[in-house]
């Protein structure tokens, strides 16, 4: 068996079987984006659009549980596959299990101590009256499935590098569907309310976790569970290299909690609301940046451990044209769509349904900056230069965000708000452009 017929990673890929390979994730994320969508649409219609805000109140608590898993995956991978590509497959399984093991055990000391702590956590995240019990409902149920957040966070990524990614997305699929019967079922059905929605989501995560798991103890490819060496290097080298993933979480935490409390003092609980329909929008047009990203990091890796420059500078190049096309085709989706994804969340609320179509208007244009950074950053962790990609992270994430909202709204206020984001994308791609051409003879992907 050749190397290209054993690891998929190893295929010359052109542009077709570039965005074929890349596909499952793109579709993965995508899926994953809409069951979320969906989630959040059930709780604005079915109960009400204080529930809808209080999902985005405790939110900034689920950033950081996603932030480590994709820091572990994604950096982990970019690990992986290097030494898979380098020829250490043992070395590479052991590696492997390793960060596996080490996202389930964060994952269950999230769990204890997100408990013991919850009503402070809950009122430090700025709830109103009003909005503390519909996040006590939810966050509760959120932290007791956070080790399975982390495990299916992981198998997203990792799937990819173990050459699944078809994998990968049929259970996303299953996982979006069950989540959504489910949310049917609790909050239409049995009026479970937000809670409802909680253990739906909950049971979401517990499909790739649970499935994920027997699928690499079964050793069906390459690259599957085995006794793991404990090396400490392995997970600071992963935290390392995916710690751009994990600084974008955390400062898209610290962001939501400055939308929130700005809405909040401009707006009321339907403000909240609507930045609600927005950063949950964001993040489902954002999937097919995500996705793709995440779906050719691995090759990007592989190649640059195997030293195929040659490849390297191909994919690169795809992706970069790829990139360019579906940013225009999201900015467009979303200038022209807006109005009905804000009829979707708030038809029976009309001032929630004025205020996210009005936003709508001024965030569309962040998603022509947006794709091109959330590549870049994913590039130099395939690359395994984890500081160029937090800078990029931070920067498009907390830095530049935070300075427009809390500088915008005192002269603009309510349209401040909606500035900021895209302002914060216009600045990072520039910084952006700048970094990949300063590298481009490091790593000769150009």
């Amino acid at each position: 068996m050749t190397e290209t017929q054993k690891n998929p990673l190893a295929e010359d890929f052109n542009t077709i079987s570039l965005i074929k390979f890349a596909f499952p994730s793109m579709v993965m994320m995508l899926f994953m984006g809409l069951y979320t969508i969906v989630d959040t649409i059930f709780v604005a219609r079915f109960v009400d659009t204080n529930a809808l805000s209080s999902i985005n109140i405790v939110c900034p608590i689920i950033n950081p549980i996603v932030g480590l898993g994709t820091m572990l995956a994604t950096g982990g991978s970019a690990v992986v596959a290097k030494k898979m590509g380098n020829g250490n497959i043992e070395e590479a399984r052991s590696n492997f299990t390793l960060i596996v093991v080490a996202g389930a055990v964060i994952g269950l000391l999230i769990t204890a101590a997100g408990l013991l702590f919850l009503d402070e956590i809950i009122w430090g995240l700025g709830a109103s009256k009003v909005l503390f019990p519909y996040c006590r409902d939810y966050l509760t149920i959120q932290l007791i499935f956070a080790a399975f957040n982390m495990m299916q966070v992981l198998y997203q990524n990792l799937f990819v590098t173990a050459g699944k990614p078809t994998l990968g997305l049929v259970l996303a699929v299953l996982a979006g569907i069950v989540n959504i019967v489910f949310d049917y079922v609790f909050i239409v059905l049995l009026q479970m309310g937000i809670k409802g929605a909680a253990i739906g989501t909950g049971i979401g995560y517990m499909i790739p976790s649970i499935t994920g798991t027997i699928f690499f103890l079964m050793k069906r490819s390459e690259l599957h569970f085995c006794k793991p060496n404990m090396d400490v290097s392995v997970l600071l080298k992963s935290c390392s290299n995916g710690a751009s993933e994990m600084v974008s979480q955390c400062s898209t935490a610290v962001t939501t909690v400055l939308f929130n409390v700005t809405m909040m003092k401009l707006l009321g609980e339907d403000g909240v609301a609507a930045i609600t329909v927005i950063i949950y929008s964001q993040f489902l047009l954002t999937t097919l940046y995500i996705g793709f990203s995440m779906g050719t990091a691995s090759v990007i890796s592989y190649n640059y451990g195997s030293g195929n420059v040659k490849q390297l500078n191909a994919t690169v190049c795809i992706c970069c044209r790829f990139i360019v096309g579906i940013s225009i085709f999201v900015f467009l989706c979303s200038l022209l769509g807006g109005e009905s994804i804000a009829k979707a969340f708030a038809e029976n609320n009309k001032n929630v349904f004025e205020i996210t179509k009005n936003g709508f208007i001024i965030f569309s244009f962040s998603f022509l900056f947006s794709g091109c950074n959330i590549f870049s950053s994913a590039l130099f962790t395939a690359l395994s230069n984890g500081k160029v990609s937090a800078s990029i992270s931070f920067l498009r994430t907390f830095g530049f965000i935070t300075v427009f909202l809390l500088a915008l709204p005192r002269f603009l206020e309510v349209t401040g708000v909606w500035l900021a984001v895209p302002l914060a994308e216009l600045l990072t791609f520039i910084l952006t452009i700048y970094l990949i051409f300063r590298h481009r003879k490091q790593y000769n992907y150009f």
